[in-house]
């Protein structure tokens, strides 16, 4: 005997079969991928500079030793995520916003014990780390509501602080 399935899931969307979306809701949809591009190049801009900015200070502006020091490696490891941000890979976004934590402390270091105008580099990788955390939070943020809100389930878009990862 055949029983009929009592499988519990939907049936997978076909997005032939469904209706016109909403003009209000393609807006918003459109809005918030704008500002997740929006987000996700200030991220990379502010990535970038940061490495710009560390070879540069440690080699050419205001070096530790006269020529240069090794201290310009502190850029490597900041090249590494360059490629996942490029890629527009999540996970790249979450664990640079905890790696930027270690460039803002030794920003705020040398912004209080260094004299000018190597201060003033400090001063701007704190500014730049800054903003490369507000940007990748953002992204993220921004990144899963606009899944949410793009999957058009009420309850996941009614209260995205509830259902925040």
């Amino acid at each position: 005997m055949n029983s009929p399935s009592t499988d519990p899931s939907p049936p997978p969307l076909d997005h032939a079969t469904e209706p016109a979306g909403d003009p209000a809701r393609d807006a918003a949809i459109a809005a918030g991928l704008q500002q997740v591009n929006l987000s996700r190049w200030l991220a990379v801009g502010s990535l970038v500079a940061l490495v710009v900015l560390s070879v540069a200070w440690e080699l050419y502006l205001a070096p530790i030793k006269p020529g240069g020091s090794l201290l310009a490696l502190k850029a490597l490891p900041l090249c590494v995520p360059l490629a996942g941000l490029l890629k527009n890979r999540m996970y790249t976004y979450r664990w640079v916003s905890l790696l930027v934590w270690l460039y803002f402390t030794e920003g705020v270091v040398r912004a209080y014990s260094d004299r000018a105008p190597s201060s003033y580099y400090a001063l701007l990788e704190v500014f730049l780390c800054l903003t490369l955390f507000a940007a990748c939070a953002l992204h993220v943020r921004m990144r899963l509501r606009n899944a949410r809100s793009t999957l058009g389930d009420p309850d996941l878009t009614a209260d995205p602080a509830r259902n925040a990862p």
